[in-house]
């Protein structure tokens, strides 16, 4: 009885010995069971500190203008006006009215310098970052202002000096550079720098197989491809005078009363469609055409510049001027 006694006293020692060992072991801060905690969370402390409120709410309100997908995030209400405003915004140009700015959508986008549809928040906050650069408020939104903002940029690096071409300054260009191959000599004239930038242009055209225009083995193009190809070059004042009358209710926009094409610097390209109509739904298919967004994103590198209005019309300043903008 006495040794039962003995071994009973010493069992209950050492279960409370074991007892106050595991009490102190899983304490917080000793051992490894803080550290298991943690790896069973994924979270440290540091990690688990949150921004406030107010933090949180300035940081939603104040878009940056990295680029990111959180970024863009910040441009939803943007995003959301531009897909109306691209085809419902009412404006006015050269004496016509106009109804949104899908039409100009690849002269933005490289505007603004971003290759993401109208209808995204990376689109808005491309145009916030331009619109800070021009003094309007950077909210994303492609509203009239901004859009006229655009069109003055546009125009500013046109064709500046529109003083008539004299005879010795023009060549005539042979028939296969021209859409209509039927054109006199008279209506196939040419600025002398300006043919030779053209061509320029179009072997390199002939050169992207992107294009995929039919083209000789001296990158000329080819007498059945119709894309590049000359529809109207240098046009005399009585000429112009003559196509207004013609087209009394193509305005301003249409047809300038002091064209650039009497400088024979100004050169309308086949891009698609009807050849040279301003028809929006005409104007529309031409600038969803490869040949088109080619021109946009390279006639720069040859000297050509766009009269946004016409997708077809480029003119000529120069590879000095279009390297300076």
């Amino acid at each position: 009885m006495k040794h039962k006694a003995v071994h009973l006293f010493v069992f209950s020692a050492v279960l409370a010995s074991l007892v106050a060992l595991a009490s102190f072991v899983a304490k917080p801060g000793h051992g490894q069971s803080q550290v298991k905690a943690q790896s069973q969370t994924g979270a440290s402390a540091e990690t688990t500190l949150q921004p406030t409120a107010a933090v949180r709410e300035r940081r939603a309100a104040t878009p940056t203008a990295t680029g990111t997908s959180a970024d863009a995030s910040a441009f939803t209400a943007a995003a959301s006006r531009n897909s109306s405003l691209r085809y419902d915004l009412d404006w006015a140009f050269g004496g016509k009215q106009q109804h949104g700015w899908y039409i100009y959508e690849p002269l933005i986008s490289r505007l603004v310098e971003t290759d993401k549809p109208a209808a995204t928040g990376d689109f808005a906050n491309a145009v916030s970052r331009w619109q800070k650069t021009t003094g309007l408020q950077p909210d994303g939104v492609l509203d009239e202002d901004t859009l006229y903002q655009m069109v003055s940029t546009w125009q500013g690096v046109r064709l500046k000096d529109k003083t008539p071409a004299q005879p010795g300054q023009l060549l005539v260009a042979p028939t296969s550079d021209f859409y209509d191959t039927s054109r006199p000599d008279e209506l196939r004239q040419v600025e002398r720098e300006t043919y030779a930038a053209y061509k320029r242009m179009v072997a390199a055209a002939c050169a992207d197989p992107s294009l995929g225009l039919k083209h000789t083995a001296s990158g000329e193009l080819a007498p059945e491809e119709k894309f590049f190809k000359i529809v109207s070059a240098f046009r005399s004042r009585e000429y112009q005078d003559h196509l207004r009358q013609q087209s009394p209710n193509s305005g301003r926009a249409g047809l300038a009363v002091n064209s650039p094409h009497t400088t024979g610097r100004a050169l309308d390209l086949y891009v698609g469609g009807e050849p040279v109509e301003t028809k929006d739904a005409n104007r529309a298919i031409q600038v969803q055409t490869n040949v088109y967004h080619w021109l946009v994103q390279n006639a720069d590198k040859f000297g050509f510049r766009p009269y946004y209005y016409e997708p077809w019309h480029w003119e000529y300043v120069g590879t000095s001027a279009t390297a300076a903008k």
